[in-house]
């Protein structure tokens, strides 16, 4: 880049504005904006929240579809000083309103309805005493923007004081102890990092990326629209994955740039071979959060013209560690994460912190520009994570050859991936135990040929429960986002323990 890398996400919006000017920056079906739209939306919406009192260090919540206001609305959030929360649109609204209690949100953004789900009904009978404005993207939207001006000058001043100290975002990861934590990033954290990730998988100025991803994760928001607007691309939003509708969007919009979970991939390889169509205008495309057979890189690039698909590896807590290089070997790309990316260091410890070498197997450490800031008000989970020379353990076990690249070999402790969603057993089990008529209950992942990984719990009822397995299947369905919910529920007489107190995972996943 031959320009300076801007401070912030703000400033880099306003920098493509600039540079961009009246080339296409976001395609929502019938509607088209240039990236001087997107920056004049996104001052119009910093000057509504100003007018809402909205002030620097506040918290914004976003739970809502992919979509154009989305993002009008998470960076006119950050131009006022102003952290986003972005929360899965898969929560039930006790979780919602957990995180919207834990992070003091003043702001909250919400759609009316998505896929059957009222989001405001979902909230109706939550205390939530710092939020003093919900905002529907839908049918408050037009009200709400009227309250903005695009030339206010308080956007100006406002734009002055944002530095890239500021936090950007807290984005909520699943708890391996039972609650989800907070992670926080600063713009310092995301900015470079967008950058380097961007220019290593080939996201180039003028591609068509078809974000499926969803926002409120970071491989939708940050590794999505982030990286878009920076590199000069265009993004063309998905709400939901529609498999027959993708496939239009790909033929008619010439996508250039496709990254998702294998199972994407999967899905459109399905429907190709069903009802052929146009994919010559596929380029690129990224995944991982899952294993990635050889023979699917094989047909990603073949069939689906994405000849430089690789394979990344990150976490919330650093979303940007590792990535395979265009022109990698199909085997090196489905058999590994890639290489340290550059501003990342990457080791190997075993038990007792010592460095281990080439090939040795042990808790894969990173450190660099991308590690997060800290757990929100966590002082103890963060020091127990990152060390005092800034080396962040990610939990995850794995090696290193003899090129530098990462091998995966097991996951962050009972951790399993549903749909490219992390699901946290500890989680679910709390949550499973909180029903009257549960006593204990142990999850574990087990295979599904769609979505990778998918739950099965085993409860102990209480004596005299009134409720059997398929009660309790019915009521983890109605009270957890989806992805979380067992798919399977077995009642048993008691869990494997051992000397420890500890259920012993390996004799239910024999079971399974």
């Amino acid at each position: 880049m031959t320009r300076p890398l801007p401070a912030t996400i703000p400033h880099l919006v306003e920098a493509a504005a600039r540079h961009r000017g009246a080339a296409a920056a976001l395609i929502e079906e019938d509607v088209r904006w240039s990236y001087d739209d997107v920056w004049r939306e996104a001052r119009i919406a910093a000057s509504a929240m100003l007018a809402h009192g909205l002030g620097d260090g506040d918290r914004v919540a976003i739970w809502a579809p992919n979509s154009r206001r989305w993002i009008a609305a998470a960076v006119g959030a950050m131009i006022c000083g102003a952290a986003i929360v972005p929360l899965n649109t898969r929560l039930k609204g006790g979780e919602a309103a957990d995180i919207l209690r834990r992070t003091g949100a003043k702001l909250l953004f919400l759609v009316g309805e998505f896929l059957g789900t009222d989001y405001r009904a979902l909230l109706s009978d939550q205390k939530l005493p710092s939020l003093s404005h919900v905002i529907c993207l839908q049918s408050d939207w037009d009200g709400f923007r009227r309250a903005g001006d695009a030339g206010d000058p308080r956007v100006d001043a406002a734009m002055q004081r944002l530095t890239p100290d500021h936090v950007s975002d807290i984005l909520f990861t699943s708890g391996t102890t039972g609650r989800a934590k907070g992670v926080l990033s600063s713009h310092r954290n995301v900015v470079p990092m967008v950058w380097e990730w961007a220019e290593l998988v080939g996201l180039e100025e003028g591609d068509h990326y078809l974000i499926i991803n969803p926002f409120f994760h970071s491989f939708g928001y940050k590794a999505g629209w982030v990286a878009a607007l920076l590199r000069g691309a265009a993004i063309y939003p998905v709400s939901s994955f529609d498999v027959r509708r993708v496939a239009r969007l790909i033929e008619r919009e010439r996508i250039s740039f496709l990254p998702g979970p294998p199972t994407i991939y999967q899905s459109l390889l399905a429907a190709k071979a069903e009802n052929d169509f146009s994919t010559a205008s596929l380029r690129g495309g990224v995944t991982g959060a899952a294993s990635v057979p050889a023979d699917l890189v094989r047909r990603m690039r073949s069939e689906l013209g994405l000849v430089d698909a690789v394979t990344a590896y990150g976490m919330t807590e650093c979303v940007f560690i590792t990535a395979c290089r265009r022109g990698d070997p199909v085997e090196l790309v489905a058999d590994s994460c890639g290489r340290a990316m550059p501003g990342v260091e990457l080791r190997i410890v075993d038990d007792a912190g010592r460095a281990l070498g080439a090939g040795e197997t042990g808790e894969i450490c990173v450190r660099g520009a991308g590690v997060m800031l800290g757990y929100l008000d966590d002082p103890a989970a963060t020091g127990e994570v990152i060390d005092e020379d800034g080396w962040l353990r990610t939990g995850d076990v794995g090696m290193l050859d003899d090129a530098g690249y990462l091998r995966i070999t097991d996951r962050k402790k009972d951790m399993y991936i549903s749909g490219g969603f992390n699901v946290y057993p500890a989680e679910v089990e709390n949550m499973l135990c909180s029903h009257p008529a549960v006593a204990q209950a142990a999850v574990i992942g087990v295979g599904d040929e769609r979505l990778g990984e998918v739950g099965r719990a085993f409860v102990v009822l209480r004596p005299n429960a009134d409720a059997d397995a398929d009660q309790i299947l019915q009521w983890a369905r109605q009270n957890m986002a989806n992805y979380k919910a067992p798919r399977f529920v077995e009642t048993v007489g008691a869990l494997p323990l051992n000397a420890s107190g500890k259920v012993v995972k390996d004799e239910l996943r024999r079971l399974s």
